[in-house]
């Protein structure tokens, strides 16, 4: 009798795992490395939103909470984005707690998309995107920004990209990985591409506190965009809270109700005593934030200055927490440099392509690790470049 063969599915396996994890499964062979691979704060968790945290389980505060969320979350969600975007949302109908910002992606696309519709998504980005719309079976449609553009979406490439079956388009600003921000100015020449036509917009706004110089402006601030436009944002980057796994998303009242609808077959529900530590980072962590910000962006300049020192063009970024220098003038490309950096160095960055064909030749340097780290891995770099 013949055993049974697993037979996946075709969408599923037209999906190529994250080149991302190849180098962090490499990592555990090497404890004496150094990781810029990794997008995650080296700081831990504010001491009062872990204590909020704990308190919550002292209490026993360990049941489900309703499937959009705390209503006491959703009250101070709301207000966080008037304070910092002067953006209204209503807390009952507008806000949904999910589980890190990536499952409010996966929600929003599932919400909107239908099988044959388009996604347009700038690259390089955040790996997520295209695979959760290929999931969806929708098609994504790349865009590649170019370095001389700051790696910013232009109005001339979104409209060489629309066509009848543009269902939505992805705004991945500030960028995860080339640090690159769009400014007012830059969305409004978008918006005015999208007020008459039928396009959603998902503005993944997860590393919208970590600017440097300007302010981050939404896409959802713009006249005529609220209503189209799905705000995703979260606890993982601006308030050093990864491991909580808390997002959420914010839009009109009818998106909202189907990404509920799916969130609650789904998930039900985020993580109780998460929801309770999210209150507090909302209503006391602004000054966590800004001290954060703070180191982050003088261990910006001092990569990006190092980098550029060493012969690896980089341009300064506006936002998140990566650099995304040029390695072309070495000769390798964006895979070869990192695997020989690794072995000889024992320095980890990602390669570019990983991110996007348009990556390639570039590679993502995370910054958030600790200065004296940080120092270190320039040296190691610039002993692997003085050997080529």
């Amino acid at each position: 009798m013949s055993g049974y063969a697993f037979r996946p599915s075709r969408r599923i396996a037209s999906i190529k795992p994250s080149g991302i994890r190849k180098f962090f499964d490499l990592l555990e062979s090497m404890p004496e490395a150094i990781s810029l691979g990794i997008g995650e704060p080296d700081f831990v968790t504010p001491w009062h939103v872990r204590e909020r945290g704990i308190y919550s389980l002292e209490k026993g505060y360990t049941k489900y909470t309703p499937n959009a969320g705390l209503s006491a979350l959703r009250e101070e969600i709301s207000l966080y984005m008037k304070r910092h975007y002067g953006l209204h949302y209503d807390a009952k109908g507008q806000v949904l707690v999910t589980v890190g910002g990536s499952e409010a992606i996966d929600l929003c696309m599932r919400a909107v998309l239908d099988p044959d519709d388009e996604v347009i998504i700038p690259q390089p980005s955040f790996v997520c995107y295209a695979p959760i719309a290929t999931l969806t079976g929708a098609k994504p449609v790349i865009i590649e920004t170019r370095d001389k553009d700051l790696f910013r979406l232009t109005p001339a490439q979104l409209r060489g990209a629309l066509t009848d079956k543009t269902r939505m388009l992805v705004l991945p600003y500030p960028c995860n990985p080339t640090g690159a921000i769009m400014e007012k100015s830059d969305l409004e020449g978008i918006a005015d591409i999208l007020r008459d036509r039928d396009i959603m917009v998902l503005s993944d706004e997860i590393y919208a506190e970590l600017t440097y110089g300007l302010t981050h402006a939404s896409m959802a601030q713009l006249p005529g965009m609220a209503e189209r436009t799905v705000v995703v944002n979260g606890f993982s980057k601006s308030h050093a809270m990864t491991g909580w796994r808390m997002g959420f998303a914010c839009a009109s009242r009818g998106i909202i109700e189907q990404m509920t609808k799916i969130h609650q077959y789904a998930i039900m529900s985020a993580p109780t005593t998460s929801q309770y530590a999210a209150i507090e980072a909302l209503q006391r962590g602004d000054d966590d934030i800004l001290s954060m910000c703070g180191e982050y962006d003088a261990r910006r300049r001092f990569v990006v200055d190092a980098l550029n020192g060493m012969g690896l063009p980089c341009f300064e970024p506006q936002g998140a927490f990566y650099v995304f220098p040029d390695i072309r003038p070495t000769g390798f490309s964006s895979e070869e440099f990192c695997e020989r950096l690794l072995r000889d160095q024992e320095v980890a960055v990602i390669p570019g392509n990983s991110f996007g064909d348009s990556g390639e030749g570039f590679v993502r340097c995370c910054y958030a690790s600790s200065m004296a780290q940080l120092i270190e891995a320039m040296d190691r770099i610039r002993r692997f470049i003085g050997k080529l």
